[in-house]
């Protein structure tokens, strides 16, 4: 994909040693992008400093196009009419087939056809999560009928017809940035970390030689971490209510939405980690897990091979089995 690289400032980097570091807010996540230089003979580490602003203008350039909190973003014109044909920018149309790709591989579990369920839950760009479960004047949740199949039609390389209902491409969105942020930085960078909210891409090493750590944040608040992993040329990504909660209608409700009812899902669980070879791939199957709820979450992940751990409402820990090579620390 191409971005604006204009959009952030190779002054907004930092180079100390042989390792640069950015650091930006966009898709409602604090980004940083850390970078190592290889150590070769011409590799001077100060070079870093425009791979990694590269890598970060990726985040602002998919935000523009694909976010659905600006009604004129090229997915909300789209959205706005859903059974006509769009033209739109090439990251917002690899986005919605990256979207259908995953709907056909997940038999439907992923399906981001749940704009109009956020919305009426009081889910919008005025709502603030800075502290508690703010209320807001959506309605009480309520069951809806299973959708149709998705037939979202492509034309060309930049028109779209997105089959007759609005999408949201927040979640699989940020995990295609973050797929295409490590791209940007792999030919010369190929030692990264790559970090926006729940998602994540390790390539490489960290600059101590060791493989990347990274904590899995406790979905309670709590300050330390659940549990470690170590993570090499691989990605992760959460999918967890501990942010995104409010009442709506009085009840309590969160933007984890099962598409097969229009409701949030996964009863019994507070958050499900993956990790996969892809990060937009680890975002669609943690959503799918959580979804599946405590009761099943284990089946699930044990069905599709994935590395995945788990923390239940109440904070009990667990995992499948292809996630323990990944572990260096779990609470339990």
């Amino acid at each position: 994909m191409t971005t604006a690289v204009g959009a952030v400032e190779r002054s907004a980097v930092e180079v100390v040693g042989r390792t640069a570091t950015g650091r930006l807010r966009a898709m409602a996540s604090d980004i940083t992008v850390l970078a190592t230089a290889r150590g070769g003979a011409h590799d001077d580490p100060r070079d870093l400093a425009v791979v990694v602003a590269e890598a970060l203008a990726v985040f602002p350039t998919v935000a523009a196009t694909c976010t659905r909190f600006d009604p004129a973003s090229p997915l909300m014109q789209a959205n706005a009419a859903p059974d006509d044909w769009h033209r739109l920018p090439p990251t917002c149309v690899a986005a919605i087939s990256e979207a259908f790709a995953a709907y056909r591989r997940t038999d439907g579990r992923f399906d981001p056809r749940v704009l109009r369920d956020l919305v009426e839950l009081g889910y919008t760009e005025g709502l603030s999560f800075t502290g508690g479960t703010p209320e807001v004047a959506g309605r009480q949740p309520r069951r809806r009928v299973l959708p149709p199949p998705w037939l979202p039609r492509f034309r060309g390389p930049d028109e779209v017809h997105l089959g007759g209902r609005p999408v949201d491409l927040g979640g699989i969105g940020k995990g295609l940035a973050v797929r295409w942020a490590a791209e940007a930085l792999q030919a010369k960078a190929g030692d990264h970390l790559i970090v926006a909210g729940g998602d994540c891409s390790c390539r490489g090493r960290a600059p101590d030689g060791a493989a990347w750590r990274v904590g899995v944040e406790d979905p309670a608040g709590g300050s330390e971490p659940l549990a470690v992993l170590q993570l090499s040329d691989v990605a992760c990504a959460t999918s967890s209510v501990r942010l995104r909660r409010w009442k709506a209608g009085g009840r309590v409700v969160h933007h984890l939405i099962d598409p097969r009812t229009g409701l949030p899902g996964g009863p019994g669980l507070a958050a499900v980690t993956v990790v996969a070879d892809d990060p937009a791939d680890a975002e669609v199957w943690s959503k799918v897990l959580f979804l599946a709820g405590r009761r099943n979450v284990a089946r699930a992940a044990e069905e599709q091979g994935l590395a995945a751990l788990w923390v239940a409402a109440e904070g009990a820990v667990a995992c499948s089995d292809a996630m323990r090579p990944y572990l260096l620390w779990q609470a339990w």
